[in-house]
């Protein structure tokens, strides 16, 4: 009962919801950020498309950090799910950490068999576009971003 078996993303299930999510980008001539995290927040892949804004690096890398954090998708609400007004959400990104926490959407937690082996953030379309990518992204491995989902 000291040890527990874990799942964990592999950098080849990392390169598919990469290739992924870039496609849906490509096909839809918008240019992205796409980062994908492990479970402990730890970066296993970053890409920014050419004309991407140099700021959607930091905004895709803090959504994959933060719904692997929470096991979640990233929006305007607090670590228990509850609705923040822009005080409580910037306070929050700040005793968090900036690149910890983040009320945009776009970051999904990557689910596999009930457990959260990282997160994916999208960054550089409008907030449905970045959700819609990173879904299709998490489904291309056959996994899903809900944590009551098997």
């Amino acid at each position: 009962m000291y040890v527990a078996d874990t799942k964990r993303l592999t950098l080849a299930g990392a390169r598919k919801m990469m290739a992924t999510a870039i496609g849906e980008a490509e096909a839809a001539g918008i240019p992205i950020a796409v980062a994908i995290a492990d479970a402990g927040g730890h970066l296993v892949m970053l890409e920014r498309m050419d004309g991407g804004r140099f700021h959607t690096v930091h905004s895709s890398t803090t959504k994959a950090v933060c719904a692997a954090s929470n096991k979640r998708p990233t929006t305007a609400k607090g670590a228990q799910a509850q609705p923040l007004d822009t005080t409580h959400a910037i306070g929050l990104a700040l005793a968090a950490g900036p690149e910890r926490w983040t009320a945009m959407e776009g970051g999904y937690p990557i689910i596999f068999g009930g457990e959260c082996v990282g997160g994916i953030g999208v960054s550089g379309g409008d907030w449905a576009f970045d959700d819609r990518v990173a879904r299709a992204a998490i489904e291309a491995i056959g996994a899903t971003y809900r944590i009551d989902a098997k």
